[in-house]
């Protein structure tokens, strides 16, 4: 008996909810193998780690904040992804709306009222502008995406840190972070006595409102029909130029949302490790989405569910921390594989002897 992949005539419908979290399953199994080399109960581990995540308020509250920037860059990426735009670059898009949005949070000319509305809109412009560049590249050179947005992400990590280590560093702690933002730029609290904020909120807004731009709009379905069959678009008049700037405009400022996000609800100023990775995880909770923007929110609570889980997992098991990175890799490719069968499906064949 032999196998062979056949190509589908037709995708059904349930796969979209069910790849995905074979994918999921299919990551825990193989992860469980280190749970156990660790020396640890794998039942046990899981239900540390998926159990304390909402264990309390507290571990609840910091679930959906470490959640917030993952939605912001998973939306990003399944924004750009939709058209092929192959957007690699939410990190560093991330990082430019971090250091927009504190800039003009420390501006001290500024009305009290101003500040927060003014450090959102700079960000999510200063990350559509970081966008723009691979897509200017892309479609007036014909320079690969997926190498200029990854490039750019270090550009801007480094123009960050040469700013931090000169001009921008604070001249009263000496530390190589920028001056902490105005009081009254912080963003609000939602939830006395949590770091629950506005940016969670705008998080969890962003996602059914990318819904219904794809969905509802004629810019949204342009991006969806581009990314499926760019010659056609192109038969049926709609500019791929066009449509490939504004795809980058929009998921770069999706991406600057999560920097403002980190400065003016968590960290009030700009440090070297802002981000631990959130423009990169937000490509394999895309992925894990299938593109759909509210699975994005779905897969980013999972992905922030296993990284607030991993240190009460680990205090309790032994299991370190770092089985969480291990997660979100082998997540990204059990998606890629369980993709594969989005569009072939797998034919017996029968041999004769």
């Amino acid at each position: 008996m032999a196998f062979r992949l056949e190509l589908r005539e037709k995708t059904p419908i349930w796969f979209n909810i069910v790849l995905p979290l074979s994918a999921v399953m299919a990551t825990l199994l193989l992860c469980s193998g280190l749970v156990a080399l660790a020396g640890a109960n794998v039942f046990h581990a899981y239900s540390e780690l998926f159990l304390s995540a909402v264990s309390s308020r507290f571990n609840l509250v910091e679930t959906f904040v470490k959640a917030a920037p993952l939605i912001f860059t998973g939306l990003a990426v399944a924004v750009a992804f939709r058209a092929k735009f192959w957007n690699i670059g939410a990190e560093g898009q991330l990082l430019a709306g971090a250091m927009a949005a504190a800039y003009i949070g420390g501006i001290e000319s500024l009305p009290s009222f101003s500040l927060v509305p003014l450090m959102i809109i700079a960000s999510a412009l200063a990350g559509a502008g970081w966008a723009m560049l691979p897509a200017i590249l892309r479609t007036r050179f014909k320079v690969d995406d997926v190498v200029t947005t990854l490039l750019l992400n270090f550009v801007m990590f480094y123009v960050m840190t040469a700013l931090l280590d000169g001009p921008w560093k604070d001249p009263l702690s000496g530390y190589p972070d920028s001056p902490d933002i105005r009081m009254d730029a912080e963003f609000p609290i939602l939830l006395h006595a949590t770091r629950l904020h506005l940016g969670v909120l705008l998080s969890l807004l962003a996602a059914p409102m990318v819904w219904w731009f794809i969905r509802r709009t004629t810019l949204g379905f342009s991006i969806s029909v581009v990314g499926e069959n760019p010659s056609a678009s192109a038969y049926a008049g709609i500019s791929i130029t066009r449509i490939l700037i504004y795809t980058a405009l929009i998921s770069g400022s999706l991406a600057g949302l999560a920097g403002a996000g980190e400065v003016g609800g968590l960290h009030f100023q700009v440090m070297s490790g802002i981000s631990p990775g959130y423009g990169y995880t937000g490509i394999v909770i895309a992925m894990l989405a299938r593109l759909n923007p509210i699975g994005v929110v779905l897969a980013a609570l999972f992905f922030a569910v296993v990284v607030t889980g991993a240190e009460a997992m680990s205090r309790a098991t032994g299991v370190p921390v770092y089985l969480a990175d291990v997660i979100q890799g082998t997540a990204l490719v059990t998606m890629l594989i369980a993709q594969l069968f989005t569009t072939y499906r797998i034919r017996t064949l029968t041999t004769q002897g």
